[in-house]
């Protein structure tokens, strides 16, 4: 059976249905099957008018997925590789201030049973919050934190 060719607005609709997306990614997406720039273009500011696609909405998005595991610096580093506007970068950022410290607890908590016993594991604990894009600041609360609650 062969399938219709989609119009570019059908391919927008169905990649917009599936996730939030960017602007700019969804341009990335939507590029291998323009024909003129200008049309891109002008469907983009349709879908943003019609509020189909929100850089607002997709960052919260972002955001809402990646804070369960991730730290400011690499969810703000995602963020920022998608051309947010800097006002939304700001907010964004003074939110996750806010929780920063508890989420590297959970994320460390969750990895890592244990308190470290030796400086060679509380180094292998602060890498890897490291890797996560904690600060210095909330790996060192995390490491302070008390494992020995019962777990209920």
């Amino acid at each position: 059976m062969i399938r219709p060719k989609l119009s570019l607005k059908a391919r927008a609709l169905r990649f917009l249905s599936m996730r939030e997306h960017s602007r700019i990614e969804l341009a990335r997406k939507l590029s291998p099957y323009v024909e003129e720039v200008d049309e891109l273009n002008t469907l983009l500011n349709w879908l943003e008018e019609s509020k189909f696609l929100s850089d607002q909405r997709f960052s919260e998005s972002l955001v809402h997925k990646r804070q369960g595991r991730f730290g400011n610096q690499k969810i703000l580093a995602e963020l920022q590789s998608h051309n947010l506007s800097k006002d939304d970068l700001t907010d964004i950022k003074l939110e996750l201030q806010e929780t920063e410290m508890q989420r590297a607890v959970d994320v460390l908590w969750r990895k890592f049973r244990e308190s470290p016993v030796d400086q060679r594991e509380k180094a292998k604990q602060m890498q890897f919050l490291a890797q996560r894009g904690f600060s210095s600041r909330a790996i060192s609360h995390a490491l302070r934190q008390s494992r020995d609650v019962d777990q209920e």
